[in-house]
């Protein structure tokens, strides 16, 4: 199959598995030209946090700040944070994080690379963001909390939030939706979720999404697995209305 130069790379939560994206990006070989978009969420979990966070970094690559970027930055900053929230971030993989890190000290120039990151990113035709959108506000009135945390609200739209942008996004692994099969994308009402899991042992499967040709590349961080899909193999559509917001907005995924 031929493909158009000049591509947009979208990347889903990474978690720390340095090793599984350099696979994926090996496979994808981006170059100088192609634009790179990470939706955040680079922490956590995996074993190789601080290594991901100076690859993205050091490349001058676009990424969002996921909730666990958020996590990480409300806990090291508010110093009246309370001791059960710092034991949840370090139950949601912030323990390991640490531990990616000299010393388990996240260094000034990380903590302040995270300060600086977006919470969405407006391509024209595309609208990048970690978790989604409140679909009852505007662009304007939608917080970071929301754009980091939320899950059934969007999900569950029945209209698309924009006419003319395709939503991406990663923060919900995709087989937690109904109908969705580890590793396959999830497709709503105008959104298309990228998250399949890599640090998950159900799925291990690490994604970055080619926009420009609707290409699908996955590696299997687990068993050090690729493979290359033409986008409508890798998605499954899912029906709103099955959501039923039993899962909380902020479950630590």
């Amino acid at each position: 199959m031929s493909e158009t130069s000049l591509r947009r790379i979208v990347i889903g939560d990474v978690h720390g598995h340095y090793e599984g994206l350099m696979n994926l990006l090996e496979a994808i070989a981006p170059t100088s030209n192609d634009q790179v978009y990470f939706l955040g969420d680079l922490i956590d979990r995996g074993p190789h946090s601080s290594q991901v966070v100076d690859f993205v970094k050091q490349n001058n690559y676009f990424c969002l700040l996921g909730n666990h970027e958020q996590m990480l930055l409300d806990i090291l900053t508010n110093k009246s944070i309370s001791s059960l929230a710092m034991q949840a971030w370090l139950y949601s993989g912030g323990q390991a994080t640490l531990a990616s890190y000299h010393e388990s000290t996240i260094s000034p120039e990380h903590l302040d690379w995270f300060k600086a990151l977006p919470t969405y990113l407006d391509l024209g035709d595309i609208w990048l963001t970690h978790a989604g959108v409140d679909p009852t506000k505007s662009v304007a009135e939608q917080t970071a909390d929301q754009l980091c945390w939320i899950r059934d609200e969007f999900h569950s739209m029945e209209q698309p939030y924009f006419l003319d942008k395709l939503i991406i996004i990663g923060h919900t692994i995709t087989f937690t939706l109904p109908g969705v099969t580890p590793g396959k994308l999830a497709q709503g009402e105008g959104w298309l979720g990228i998250d399949t899991g890599a640090y998950h042992h159900r799925s291990g499967w690490l994604t970055g999404l080619d926009t420009t040709n609707n290409l699908v590349y996955q590696v299997n961080v687990h068993k050090n697995q690729l493979r290359i899909l033409p986008l409508e193999e890798a998605v499954i559509s899912i029906d709103p209305t099955k959501i039923k917001g039993t899962r909380r907005n902020k479950q630590r995924a």
